[in-house]
């Protein structure tokens, strides 16, 4: 297996330097990640190192809690593409979640998905799975699935529980087809990346991505 092809390789510290994103972009072009993941205020340079290398420029939006108010995750999509970015992962409102409004999911992602179409970007929806009930997991599966995204994501790495086998299992079982997954949050090793694969993820977001690459 290519894992290198899976990965979004991702640096999301909040003391991140240019440094640091230069010798992650480097990695992600010699590897042939997928992506790499940079916090927003990155995005411009990032994009700028993997130009024409065939590495997408992907951030994050309302990260990493995710109960910012709609307006403030469309502003920072606008922003996000207006520089570069052509991969927004989004942390949903988890308060909405954890309060049943899913209603208010439906009109945030709504809102959000505008601009991103607009601009052929592609969207990735994290829904924090570590620490929702199944329930919550399926019910999440559904409501992104009626508004097509192209990607759940299990996690943004900060909760107390990221990717498991189970909740890429169970969000496979319940997404059509054409939706993928991306499973992030604690991946560190090429076995348990493997495993997600094996499991329904179609991209892996990890910082240790060259260590996974080297089939460690």
């Amino acid at each position: 297996m290519n894992i290198a092809q899976y990965i979004d390789h991702t640096i999301l510290k909040p003391t991140t330097l240019p440094a640091d994103i230069e010798k992650l972009c480097d990695e992600a072009i010699r590897y042939r990640f997928a992506a790499v993941c940079v916090p927003p205020h990155y995005v411009a340079l990032a994009s700028r190192l993997t130009a024409g290398a065939g590495v997408a420029t992907a951030t994050v939006i309302g990260f990493p809690f995710g109960y910012s108010c709609i307006e403030a995750k469309v502003a920072e999509i606008h922003k996000a593409i207006a520089e570069g970015a052509t991969e927004l992962d989004i942390v949903i409102n988890l308060c909405a979640l954890k309060s049943g409004d899913l209603d208010y999911l439906s009109r945030e992602i709504t809102a959000c998905l505008q601009p991103i179409r607009l601009n052929r970007c592609m969207v990735k929806v994290i829904i924090e799975s570590g620490v929702l009930t199944d329930d919550e997991i399926v019910a999440c599966c559904t409501l992104y699935a009626r508004h097509k995204v192209d990607f759940v994501k299990t996690s943004t790495g900060y909760a107390e529980h990221g990717a498991s086998v189970h909740a890429v299992q169970l969000m496979r079982s319940h997404l059509p087809p054409e939706i993928q997954i991306k499973a992030s949050g604690g991946i560190r090793t090429f076995a348990f990346a493997q495993e997600l694969v094996a499991a329904g993820a179609t991209r892996i977001g990890a910082s240790a991505s060259v260590t996974i690459a080297g089939g460690s």
